[in-house]
């Protein structure tokens, strides 16, 4: 009894240290934009999104090594659908996100051209190593397109005191031993939960007689989304949008360029002809949804989170068919 009841209760403890974990990592991220003068945004996107897409590289870099690509795919195109669709539908049902807020349109300008780049390098019929060195060298763009903005906002901060933006919530006197803490315990706790509770889910799966496929595109892409999840929750509930938002558009970029383009490195990774018909579109069309939010400032409102997630759960029932 105690037996089959373990692999429950350790994804149980899993989920309860990436709640956490998404926790320390926000309060680590916004208060470390403050000490450094750099927005929370640009902060998101780089720590906050490598952090959270730290499972998916585990994942991906495993996956290849066991001879199991293809799962290595499937989980990335998988957890950049669920980022968009279930990672700021959820939050949204608890309380709105005010992406009207924030102007994301240079970085979702940069997700979008990321997601054609893998969707045009997707139709070689393999990522090689080739493919891999065109992800990292356009995610080294994009962190170097980061580092400048950073660099001008301080610059204009120092130029402009008055005008310091003010983060809700955050301590601009937090110590940095502090701030350090925070973003250790998130950056470790996160891909240790996901572990947790990816290892043990697909334990319970494989009891019940899924496949190894559908686990990768919904099991598995799902449990290493909930890092994203619940760095998101507790952004909203923070009142912290712009780190909401960045968190999503920043680790589906990081999973398209860099998890692919550092896992090519260790072996090559066949795209499934099943990807090109179906999977691919659906991760375009999630992010194509996004547009509302970045270029007509609108709100992610309780509607508009019951919309996602509904559009999720739809795409989970035709994997599952």
């Amino acid at each position: 009894m105690m037996e089959s009841l373990m692999p429950w209760l350790l994804s149980g403890l899993g989920l309860v240290i990436l709640l956490l974990a998404g926790d320390a990592l926000v309060k680590g991220a916004v208060n470390l934009s403050l000490r450094l003068g750099v927005p929370a945004l640009i902060v998101s996107l780089t720590i906050v999104a490598f952090g959270t897409s730290a499972p998916e590289l585990l994942i991906a870099i495993s996956a290849i090594l066991d001879d199991a690509p293809g799962l290595a795919l499937g989980n990335v195109v998988g957890s950049n659908t669920a980022n968009v669709l279930l990672v700021l539908g959820v939050p949204a049902l608890m309380a709105t996100l005010h992406t009207s807020e924030c102007d994301t349109r240079k970085n979702f300008n940069f997700m979008l051209a990321a997601t054609f780049l893998f969707l045009a390098l997707a139709f070689r019929g393999v990522f090689d190593m080739t493919a891999g060195l065109a992800l990292l060298g356009a995610l080294g763009y994009v962190l170097f397109d980061a580092f400048r903005q950073a660099k001008a906002h301080r610059i204009a901060c120092k130029s402009a005191p008055d005008e310091d933006e003010e983060i809700e919530g955050a301590d601009p006197d937090m110590p940095w031993w502090r701030i350090i803490t925070f973003l250790v315990l998130g950056l470790i706790g996160l891909p240790l939960g996901a572990d947790l509770l990816v290892d043990n889910a697909t334990v319970i799966a494989k009891t019940y007689g899924v496949s190894d496929t559908v686990i990768g595109l919904t099991l598995v892409a799902v449990g290493t989304s909930l890092p994203e999840l619940a760095t998101t929750v507790m952004a909203a509930l923070r009142r912290q949008a712009d780190v909401a938002l960045g968190n999503v558009i920043g680790s589906n970029m990081f999973n398209l360029l860099a998890i692919i383009g550092i896992a090519t490195l260790v072996g090559p990774i066949p795209v499934d002809p099943s990807f090109l018909r179906f999977d691919l579109w659906v991760m375009l069309g999630a992010s194509v949804l996004l547009i509302p939010f970045v270029y007509l400032r609108k709100d992610i409102t309780r509607n508009w989170g019951i919309a996602l997630t509904a559009a999720y759960v739809g795409y989970l029932a035709l994997v599952l068919i």
